[in-house]
This record gives structure tokens, sequence and C-alpha cells, in this order.
């Protein structure tokens, strides 16, 4: 099996393409998938709730990927085995994208800026899923 690349390992051009996917942009959605980046359309699409692409996460040689989007969810047992994994990056982005002051502001000690833009845009995926899952019934 391929070991999973890090986010931060990343070329931030491909990671800028990332930010837009999040944003629901499908022309840099297929440019993820079509230049080698499936994984990132999958964590994009599994941030923004679907269960499809973290299964194929999971089962397809990108469980970080899988278990990140779950701890960005909150999910106590992810957000444990980000913590197991000591990964400070990991563990401050998953944090951070929880509304977690103090991982918001490593990514800015450490000039990650475009971990901070993503985390903003993340931020605001959760914002409209929460409101579409409390008052849903005013979406109907």
């Amino acid at each position: 099996m391929k070991e999973e690349i890090p986010l931060y390992k990343y070329d931030v051009k491909v990671l800028l393409a990332l930010v837009k996917t999040l944003r629901g942009d499908k022309l840099f959605f297929k440019f993820l998938l079509e230049n080698g980046f499936t994984e990132l359309a999958a964590w994009s699409n599994a941030i923004r709730g679907d269960v499809e692409a973290l299964k194929w996460l999971l089962t397809q040689g990108h469980p970080t990927l899988g278990v990140l989007s779950n701890a960005i969810d909150g999910d106590k047992k992810a957000v444990e085995w980000i913590g197991d994994t000591k990964d400070e990056f990991l563990i401050n982005f998953a944090s951070a994208c929880r509304g977690e002051k103090q991982g918001y502001i490593w990514l800015k000690q450490k000039n990650l800026t475009i971990f901070v833009y993503m985390v903003t845009e993340i931020r605001e995926i959760l914002k409209v899923q929460m409101k579409e899952n409390t008052f849903w019934y005013k979406w109907r």
C-alpha cells in the first residue's frame, strides 16, 4: 500500500484547489480527480457530509483523511485517534476546524496561511450543516 501524504506536503496550488472544492466548485473538483488527487476530492466530499466518500477514504488507503474528517466533526473516537498520532499538525488542524482557539493560534504561529484559510472554509461548511441539522423543519 502506498504511504499517505500528509496534507501539509501537498503543493499550495493543489491545496487552493482543495479549498475551492470545499466551496462546491465542480471545476476544481474535476481538476483534483484528473490530476491524481482523488483522495483530496473524496476528503472534500467527506467534509461536506458524503458518507460514501468517507468510506472510500477509509478503505482505499487514506484512513488518516477519513479519520480527520470525523475528528473535524467532533467524533470522540476520531479525535482520540488523531491525538494518539502525536502529529501536531493533525491535532491542531482538527482542533481549529472544530472552533478551538488553540489549534487556530498554532496554525497562525506556524505561518500555515493556506490552512488558516482552509479552516475558515471548513468552519463555514460546519455552520451550514449544523443549521440544516438543527432546523430541519424549516428546510422542508
